[in-house]
């Protein structure tokens, strides 16, 4: 998609949260927003301005008519953090609650920047409820990013509406959803932390968001149809799709491979070695960098990948287990193991590569249904079985791995879900590997299905008659109508 020469004469500001997950994303819609001339403008702490500043360099040089701004606010002292954690992928998960605590002191200086900048609009993250009354104040409309898709947010409402949990009996190993457009089933085990307890801080972040200007998501409408409508008529709240908004990325290899992989190892030869592969013959293993198995189910998943068959990529960890006992020279030239960052895009849209395992965090979701790929579902925590229910149960592009059984103690506020004591062996991983990559007719009618949807997720986004295009024009235009009906009312 080319840039746009339109100076649309809005001005926004995009406050991200200070989590890979959560800044890369808005950082691309940043771009989007830019792209069809809006002044977009990024804040973010110090500590980040690293992650956040090559970003705006790359856009800045020809992607964008008006230049993308970085403006800094100080990351509070004293928070019982160490000194310099100012991302939360610089803490233990345990870590979380101080962290999200610490971004509440940000408010002041959040003040002073909106006070001297004065946009016509503010995006901010879901985890920075109190951004909406500092807008407010000033008469500024907040937009307010989830960083997840409607689906979930749809599913979520259904827990706030119906309380299903209340009436639930102990005895019960799972619950169907009430009031959703699908019969979506969950075990109760699977039943994330949030919906069991909901603590003052999720009660702040559902008034900010009701009282919000509305929320844009990194999804399209052809995704999830469905759940528009219900968000819209239903939860009765104003919502804009958007996305895929990493696409925004596609115009050169250059900004793929630069998204957020700067430090990707071997980039290079990790291409050239896939390049010597059939196409779609590679299975993609990735986690997220926040994933935490054991020895012994990495083991599993070391073998299970031995024994599928299939040529693969297999992320793990830097600081984490490494396949041991001779595994790399047992699948030398039909696996690669790379540690740390991996160039993700760039291997999703390899025309080798045919599917993809993963811990159905949305964008890895979202940029592998960009790819039109199938998956292996494998969550872990938080929203992520949702996006499970919504790549196997509504799409029916995915398999699962089988991965249900929560250790009996249950996640606390201040631990993270996702520690399972059923251990998936080898023979699961490889079942479902081949219900993705095999050529019964199942496997390929999901993956006739994934491409499609990889055609309607580029056509949403880069085409002027794409859904997520018309949706962001929509929302131009209506900032750019409240924007001069306040103009005209100061002025009279």
């Amino acid at each position: 998609m080319a840039s746009e020469s339109l100076r649309c004469g809005l001005s926004m500001l995009f406050f991200p949260f200070m989590a890979q997950g959560h800044m890369l994303p808005m950082l691309d819609m940043a771009k989007l927003f830019a792209m069809r001339g809006v002044k977009a403008s990024v804040l973010t702490t110090p500590a980040n301005a690293h992650l956040v500043q090559p970003f705006l360099d790359r856009a800045n040089n020809g992607s964008v008519p008006e230049p993308m701004r970085l403006l800094l606010v100080p990351f509070p002292s004293d928070t019982g953090l160490p000194p310099g954690c100012e991302n939360l992928s610089s803490i233990p998960s345990a870590e979380m609650p101080t962290f999200v605590d610490a971004t509440r002191r940000l408010r002041q200086p959040f003040d002073l920047v909106l006070r001297d900048l004065l946009p016509d609009c503010v995006v901010t993250d879901m985890f920075f409820p109190w951004t909406y009354d500092a807008a407010a104040e000033l008469g500024i409309p907040r937009l307010v990013f989830h960083g997840m898709n409607l689906f979930t947010l749809c599913v979520r409402d259904s827990f706030r509406r119906y309380r299903p949990l209340e009436s639930l009996s102990q005895e019960a190993e799972s619950l169907v959803v009430p009031g959703l457009p699908h019969r979506i089933e969950l075990l109760v085990s699977q039943i994330p932390h949030f919906e069991k307890a909901k603590g003052e801080f999720a009660y702040q972040m559902e008034e900010s968001e009701s009282k919000s200007y509305g929320v844009v998501v990194n999804s399209f409408y052809e995704l999830e149809p469905d759940y528009a409508r219900h968000y819209r008529e239903v939860v009765g709240r104003r919502a804009w799709h958007i996305g895929p908004v990493a696409l925004c990325n596609s115009d050169t290899n250059a900004d793929k491979s630069a998204r957020g992989y700067e430090d990707a190892i071997g980039r290079d030869d990790c291409l050239k070695w896939l390049d010597s592969k059939s196409a779609g013959s590679v299975l993609y293993v990735c986690f997220g960098s926040m994933s935490d198995f054991t020895a012994a189910q990495l083991r599993e998943l070391a073998l299970g990948l031995e024994a599928c068959g299939h040529p693969f990529v297999w992320v793990v960890r830097s600081d984490g287990w490494v396949p041991e006992g001779g595994f790399e020279e047992r699948v030398e030239g039909r696996g690669l193991v790379i540690r740390g960052w991996a160039p993700q895009i760039l291997i999703l849209n390899h025309v080798s590569v045919g599917g993809f395992v993963t811990h159905c965090g949305w964008n890895s979701c979202l940029e592998a249904v960009s790819a039109g790929l199938p998956l292996v579902t494998w969550p872990l925590f938080a929203d992520q079985v949702y996006n499970e229910k919504l790549i196997v149960d509504v799409l029916e592009i995915g398999v699962p791995v089988g991965v249900a059984k929560k250790k009996k103690k249950e996640a606390t506020a201040t631990t993270r879900e996702g520690e399972y004591d059923q251990v998936v062996d080898a023979a699961m991983i490889k079942k479902a590997v081949d219900q993705v990559m095999g050529g019964a007719e199942d496997a390929q009618e999901r993956r006739r299905r994934a491409r499609e949807l990889g055609e309607m997720a580029r056509s949403a986004v880069m085409e002027k008659g794409g859904s997520s295009y018309k949706a962001m024009s929509n929302l131009l235009l209506e900032l750019s109508m409240d924007k001069n009906a306040a103009g005209e009312q100061y002025a009279n």
